[in-house]
């Protein structure tokens, strides 16, 4: 039933196969002439070249794909709150979901542009093999090609052979059903495992952890039902559609990584591990060394409170090496200059350090040696230097005052800690 579905689908995109067919046979010169022209080398790498070149064409709309689904991610919050707040009239609710779309420029499409623009050229590789299989030319395969198609095989399995094809259809194609269905189950397990880790890594490393919405969710049962939708397809394509999707698979998983890896989405733990690098790297050198170094921590600051937990980790990592991200991306080193704090403020000049507490017995215990012989003062003086420059300075006469007698300050002099100091009231006479 599968195959009845795919086959009438691939007559709808049949004009497709005379530019598919002709860049196979242009590939198919290049390395028929370096593997030869009937073997399964030359043949199935023309088919992957097919889809690398489809792929770097298709370039501007993965990032157009990226851009978007990162734009939905962040959208979720409002989204939740629209559907909550006009949960009993839908077409409000609709209305406010187009409104949100346009004001923030989010397209729900964007994210499938890649697979609906790939999805013809799909079709008419599928055709065109079928065409192989039947012994049929098609676009500009004619029959010199198509018998050397027919005589390519992929280990051991020929290029339009399928899982489910008897043991008389494969033997018309020179090969063995074991070969068969051994090559093709392990092409249907790789193409189901490669798609199953691409959308993992998209779930586990390139999403915001912070955010608990249903687009998560979503994601997470397409990372199990894409891999089992291909499990149960894949026995119904021929080897050569099998490589083509094997490959695509293949591209998108690195094409993926890379796009992760160098801008991955903020609070996921791909910034975690990008950002953990960068300051490494940044403190090592002491600046940012490039244009793109340079852009992230100009992002960062312009942040300011706004910074996420990943990015005040950054920024402090870098203040505790006495560096200071600026507002141009660059970093200055020392504490002279404005050094921006975890919450966006800027510290200005460096705080000043409060003197150490003396305990009280160094505040007693006067002025201590220091290495060089010389005396250092040990804080609060002692009572005895005060009441010792007290009276000298008594007993010296100031602008021509009379110098007071000595008992006095012979009185004071004596004065202990915790007692009164001068001249002592005379105690009143006991009464007998």
């Amino acid at each position: 039933m599968i195959s009845d579905i795919v086959n009438a689908i691939s007559g709808v995109f049949a004009f497709l196969t005379t530019p598919v067919s002709w860049v196979i046979v242009q590939f198919h010169k290049v390395f028929g002439a370096i593997f030869g022209p009937d073997t399964g080398w030359a043949w199935g790498l023309s088919i992957v070249s097919l889809v690398v070149l489809i792929r770097i064409c298709l370039i501007p709309l993965f990032v157009k794909q990226i851009k978007s689904t990162r734009n939905m991610q962040l959208l979720q919050p409002q989204m939740k709150a629209i559907q909550e707040r006009y949960k009993n009239d839908k077409q409000r609710q609709s209305e406010e979901m187009m409104k949100l779309y346009k004001e923030t420029g989010t397209n729900p499409l964007s994210s499938c542009l890649p697979i609906l623009v790939q999805s013809p050229f799909f079709f008419a590789l599928y055709h065109t093999l079928a065409g192989i299989a039947e012994n049929k030319k098609i676009g500009v395969i004619d029959q010199s090609l198509l018998d050397s198609a027919q005589k390519a095989h992929i280990f051991g399995a020929p290029l339009a052979a399928k899982f489910m094809d008897s043991a008389e259809e494969v033997a018309k194609m020179g090969a063995t059903l074991m070969d068969v269905r051994v090559v093709t189950a392990v092409m249907i397990i790789m193409m189901s495992a490669s798609q199953f880790y691409t959308q993992r890594q998209l779930m586990t490393k390139n999403v915001d952890l912070t955010v608990k919405t249903p687009f998560m969710q979503q994601q997470k049962m397409l990372m199990y039902v894409f891999p089992v939708i291909f499990l149960f397809m894949g026995i119904n394509f021929p080897v050569g559609v099998l490589v083509y999707w094997l490959t695509t698979n293949v591209w998108t998983m690195g094409q993926q990584m890379y796009v992760i890896s160098r801008n991955p989405t903020p609070g996921s733990k791909a910034q975690a591990k990008m950002l953990e690098g960068l300051q490494k790297h940044v403190v090592g050198h002491g600046a940012t060394r490039t244009k793109r170094e340079r852009n992230i921590v100009k992002a960062i600051v312009a942040k300011g409170r706004d910074r996420n937990e990943y990015e005040r980790k950054f920024i402090n990592g870098l203040t505790k090496a006495s560096l200071a991200a600026q507002a141009d991306g660059t970093v200055v080193a020392g504490t002279s200059t404005a050094v921006l704090d975890e919450d966006g403020t800027s510290s200005g000049a460096p705080k000043r350090q409060q003197p150490k507490r003396q305990s009280k017995s160094q505040r007693q215990s006067g002025p201590t040696a220091k290495a060089d012989g010389t005396a250092q003062d040990s804080g609060k003086p002692s009572l005895e230097k005060k009441d010792a420059t007290e009276s000298d300075a008594a007993a010296k006469p100031q602008n021509g005052a009379k110098a007071k007698p000595a008992g006095g300050n012979q009185a004071r002099s004596k004065a202990k800690s915790g007692q009164r100091k001068g001249p002592q009231r005379p105690k009143s006479p006991t009464k007998k």
